[in-house]
């Protein structure tokens, strides 16, 4: 009998012009977090398995990606570290992984320009390639991708955008509803199950932890592979050693580190 692959836990750093802030819903009600350095350190010693550094106004003002930010995260951290925002081509994703990464997330710039995911598996892998997807409930159903950090709808499918970007060989889907996005409320569990039955990738699912149920939720009935956090970890309300010791005793599997 395998072994079940353990689930991943991953805190995710917004950052606006150097400090790491939170939102609701990306855009309403913002709170500065901190240092995205400090708080990245903090979260490796706590056990996290990952650290994710978004860069959250990159794409929409046409900036830079922060190589300075990357690099001082880089030399604190000995966990993975996927970096995105503001990449737009595989000179960027070189440099990015140059200055510490291990991996690159694109949203905006991939779905703009969806030979950008081929190109840069095959420069670089496709274990470096995380494709992020913006997701908003319509309606009528289906959920709709959305670009710019959220601003923008694009009438693509989230399914079927899934579907494409493996094929083009992400190594990962990033998936953020944009309705749960920091309201606490959990994740959508529905969303990250329905990708995860149709995709052959890692999914992680991103937006709405605000109880470590939520975690266990979207973990186990999500089919999730990993669970992004910023608010319940970013306020104090939970370690992430916490988060863990409490899935554990789930029976949801785990690493543990140390």
């Amino acid at each position: 009998m395998s072994e079940v692959p353990a689930k991943r836990i991953i805190p995710c750093l917004d950052i606006d012009h150097g400090r790491v802030v939170k939102n609701v819903r990306f855009h309403e009600n913002r709170w500065d977090a901190g240092d995205p350095v400090e708080l990245a350190r903090r979260y490796d010693q706590e056990g996290a398995d990952e650290v994710v550094l978004l860069d959250i106004s990159a794409s929409v003002e046409g900036r830079q990606i922060m190589l300075d930010v990357i690099a001082r995260a880089a030399e604190e951290v000995f966990i993975p570290l996927t970096v995105g925002g503001g990449i737009r081509s595989t000179e960027d994703m070189r440099a990015v992984l140059r200055a510490g990464a291990d991996k690159v997330s694109i949203n905006t710039s991939a779905v703009q320009n969806p030979e950008l995911i081929q190109a840069g598996a095959e420069a670089f892998g496709s274990q470096c390639i995380v494709v992020a997807i913006d997701a908003k409930r319509r309606p009528d159903g289906w959920w709709e991708v959305y670009v710019h950090g959220g601003r923008t709808p694009t009438g693509l499918d989230v399914l079927r955008w899934a579907e494409q970007a493996e094929r083009l060989g992400a190594g990962e889907l990033l998936v953020t509803s944009l309705d749960a996005d920091g309201t606490r409320a959990g994740y959508d569990v529905e969303l990250h199950r329905r990708l995860a039955d149709r995709v052959g990738i890692p999914v992680i699912a991103s937006g709405g932890a605000g109880t470590l149920e939520h975690l266990a939720a979207v973990l186990s009935e999500g089919k999730a592979d990993a669970a992004l956090v910023a608010s319940i970890f970013h306020s104090g309300q939970h370690t992430v050693a916490e988060a863990k010791a409490y899935l554990a005793k789930k029976g949801i599997p785990v690493r543990w580190q140390g």
